[in-house]
């Protein structure tokens, strides 16, 4: 008995330093929404990649006019040519493949692109968190706009003005769109 009481002393104080730990939560889609430098920066990349799909699509219309062709010459052809052209097909197949995996693959252009026109935003935003959370004396910062479920958050805790306002954005009037 005097063991486990002398233990629920002890998980109590343990635990008093939790409360007094202070937390807030940014959702990091709505700063970086509200950041001029990261909307110019999707654009470009939807461009880019809306340039390179289309390149792409214009390569596998090409493959499928080859390949129509060779279907309506397919009796007449020797068969030496048969093979040749089928080379040629399954040849500008995967070369048509190759370029997509080169653009739009894991470590493809567009990742590099995002990389090179994103990541350099990002990095300010999560800095300005930073920063923020150490003035603020806050022990944990969660982002409500990742794969994170939060249920429920008092919005006093909502430092995302605060943020912006650290990286010198302010918020778009999103009212302008309805009309």
């Amino acid at each position: 008995m005097k063991k486990s009481i002398i233990t629920a002393i002890l998980v109590a104080f343990l635990a008093l330093p939790m409360f007094g730990q202070k937390y807030a939560y940014i959702d990091s889609e709505y700063i970086l929404s509200n950041m001029p430098d990261y909307v110019e920066a999707q654009a470009e990349l939807d461009r880019v990649a809306l340039e390179w799909q289309q390149e792409i699509e214009k390569e596998f219309a090409k493959i499928d006019s080859m390949y129509k062709k060779y279907q309506t010459e397919v009796i007449t052809l020797p068969e030496n040519m048969k093979q040749k052209r089928e080379e040629a097909i399954i040849n500008a197949e995967k070369a048509a493949k190759d370029l997509q995996k080169k653009r739009f693959g894991k470590d493809g252009d567009l990742t590099k692109k995002r990389e090179e026109l994103v990541t350099p935003i990002q990095d300010r935003v999560f800095t300005a968190i930073d920063e923020y959370a150490k003035e603020k004396g806050y022990a944990f910062v969660f982002d409500v706009a990742g794969s994170m479920t939060i249920i429920y958050a008092d919005p006093k805790w909502d430092i995302n003005d605060q943020i912006m306002q650290k990286l010198g954005v302010t918020a778009r009037d999103d009212s302008d769109d309805d009309e």
